[in-house]
């Protein structure tokens, strides 16, 4: 007979931390990423771990998982020094981590990723090796087929496969490294029931993520890095929003807020789609019809394969449609041509920064100003001079970080390429704005500088079409489209949006109020 939850809370307390950090120093040349840094995570909780791109959360997630060794400072597993662990098997015994990027092996199957390398040596007996598996999965309420090769999941799938595989092993201590990224909002609130079931079986969780709300949702505990330095640990119920925030980002911090002003719906629409149908590898639109009039944010939600992508994609020139058609200020555009939107003012800041966005070995300056060059020309000759005007109020408007506006733009953080990619966007002055989930992968305060800039530019009369499934970015919207299966189910014009209406509509079901 299993103990009450009080019960296991108070064995729990009892025991040593399932990890400890005490004084934890490591540099890396001149670099000191982490000073005298100590943190501790108990058995049954969710600790968060927190703090700007940079401030040394990948170090410490090194060290504690001993693929660095700290210059100074100790770390403890289970209340054992690691000093001991001289080999890999021996610390994944006892810590696991679930990275972003997704390191199960496509072309093995659910339960041979699971029990990788686990054969002592011996023969594989496959009937016990997928019943062993079978049994672990059932175990953790996790539903998935052993048989079915990795290479065929969907990325929560994959998730699922790593999450069963460090606790196959033994591992209690669990590390999971921005686990929404890449997850739609349905699969995030299901990654959540998971966390509380690890939680409620004694297993100790390490949760990263730029994503405050899911913090205050799932995490008992939070830390905040700043700098390379601890700055405060507390429960995560005496922390408030305001509070958490400047610990993370230090000085005064002042956070984008909803629209006050929604645009003119009577005026003539900016943009304007009509009966839309497309087909993408990103999912099918059918029949789309919007408008976003001057001064007015509209957000497209839907979740993954929704159709809300290609629709953005379609406006941007980027894929050609099928049927309909798509106006800017009442003129038509030629469909699946970038330059016919381009000549009427379209700008487009797309998901993937890395495939679409920039130019990684140009520099800061020549990534912003490459949708102008041609204005900055005379005769086919551009000056240097006239780059470094046009570049440099976009730079400081975003607040971008660099060495100067030569560094290539691979170079820099997660959070000032997307600054970069968003800053390209706004150099041609658009009259229509696309934006993709704009703040993918970074850290607050660049979050709420890109979203401060995007609604700055609805105030002053771009017309902004964003798509995207998460909540946070949404609140800069007028008003919100749900699409479910390439079509427009539903539209919500008073903001705040609630997210169980948001993800009731995307998934096709009413949620009652």
């Amino acid at each position: 007979m299993s103990s009450s939850p009080e019960t296991e809370s108070g064995r729990l307390q009892s025991q040593p931390p399932a990890a400890r950090a005490e004084g934890v120093w490591k540099s890396f040349g001149r670099t000191q990423a982490l000073e005298d840094v100590s943190l501790s995570v108990r058995g049954g909780e969710c600790h968060a771990l927190v703090g700007r791109n940079g401030a040394g959360k990948s170090t410490l997630v090194a060290v504690l998982t001993g693929l660095l060794r700290p210059d100074r400072g100790t770390i403890e597993l289970y209340g054992s020094a690691t000093e001991s662990l001289g080999d890999r098997a021996a610390w994944q015994e006892r810590v696991a981590c679930v990275y972003q990027r997704s390191m199960v092996i496509p072309s093995l199957s659910v339960a041979e990723n699971i029990f990788l390398n686990r054969s002592g040596g011996s023969l594989v007996r496959w009937r016990s090796l997928r019943k062993r598996a079978r049994q672990l999965l059932l175990e953790w309420g996790f539903d998935l087929d052993v048989d079915q090769f990795a290479g065929e999941l969907s990325v929560e799938q994959k998730q699922i496969v790593e999450i069963a595989r460090a606790l196959s092993i033994g591992a209690r201590f669990l590390i999971l490294d921005e686990p929404t990224a890449s997850l739609e909002s349905s699969a995030i609130e299901r990654l959540f029931d998971r966390v509380r079931r690890m939680r409620e079986n004694g297993v100790a969780i390490l949760y990263i993520s730029h994503h405050l709300e899911e913090i205050y949702e799932i995490c008992d505990t939070v830390t905040v890095l700043r700098d390379g330095k601890k700055i405060v640990t507390a429960p995560v119920a005496e922390l408030d929003h305001g509070r958490l925030v400047s610990a993370m980002v230090g000085g005064v911090f002042v956070r984008a807020q909803g629209p006050v002003s929604h645009g003119d719906p009577t005026s003539a629409a900016r943009l304007e789609v009509s009966g839309l149908s497309v087909r993408s590898s990103l999912g099918d639109a059918h029949d789309v019809s919007f408008a976003v009039h001057v001064g007015e944010c509209v957000g497209l939600f839907g979740l993954r394969g929704s159709g809300a992508v290609a629709v953005a994609d379609a406006v941007a020139g980027l894929i050609k449609y099928s049927a309909g058609a798509i106006s800017v200020d009442g003129v038509r555009l030629k469909g699946g041509k970038v330059s016919s939107a381009l000549a009427r003012g379209v700008a487009y800041v797309p998901e993937d920064r890395h495939a679409r966005g920039f130019v990684p070995t140009f520099g800061v300056r020549e990534n912003l100003t490459l949708p102008i060059l041609e204005r900055l020309s005379r005769l086919g000759i551009l000056r240097a001079s006239r780059l470094r005007s046009a570049a440099r109020p976009i730079a400081e408007q975003l607040q971008i970080v660099s060495s100067g506006m030569e560094q290539p733009v691979v170079e820099l953080s997660g959070g000032n390429q997307q600054k970069v990619v968003v800053g390209r966007a706004f150099s041609s002055r658009p009259s229509v704005l696309i934006v993709i989930s704009p703040t993918v992968g970074v850290d607050v305060a660049s979050k709420e500088a890109l979203l401060g800039v995007i609604d700055e530019a609805r105030r002053r009369g771009t017309a902004v079409l964003l798509v995207s499934d998460d909540l946070d970015e949404l609140r800069i919207c007028t008003r919100v489209l749900v699409v479910r299966r390439g079509a427009v189910v539903r539209e919500l014009n008073t903001p705040p949006w609630d997210r169980r209406t948001l993800i009731g509509a995307a998934e096709g079901f009413e949620v009652a109020a």
